[in-house]
């Protein structure tokens, strides 16, 4: 599922792909904004670790997990 990350007074977005659910992506999201975490840690698909501050955490759009297809559909 790819995760695109939007930073408050930045011009770039954090983008990565990662291989956890969209449940469970969304619902520790939710857990930390809640319990008003510090920041958000999340694994990509090579194993890279990013922390995100929440106080500029500006939007989170999730993608879908269905793989991206190589080649030629007939």
């Amino acid at each position: 599922m790819e995760i695109r990350i939007g930073i408050a007074n930045t011009g770039r977005e954090l983008s990565f792909e990662t291989s956890e659910a969209s449940d469970a992506v969304k619902q520790s999201v939710a857990d930390a904004l809640d319990a008003k975490a510090s920041h958000l840690n999340f694994t990509d698909v090579k194993g890279n670790s990013y922390l995100v501050p929440t106080a500029t955490l500006a939007y989170i759009e999730f993608g879908t997990e269905e793989s991206r297809r190589v080649g030629f559909v007939a």
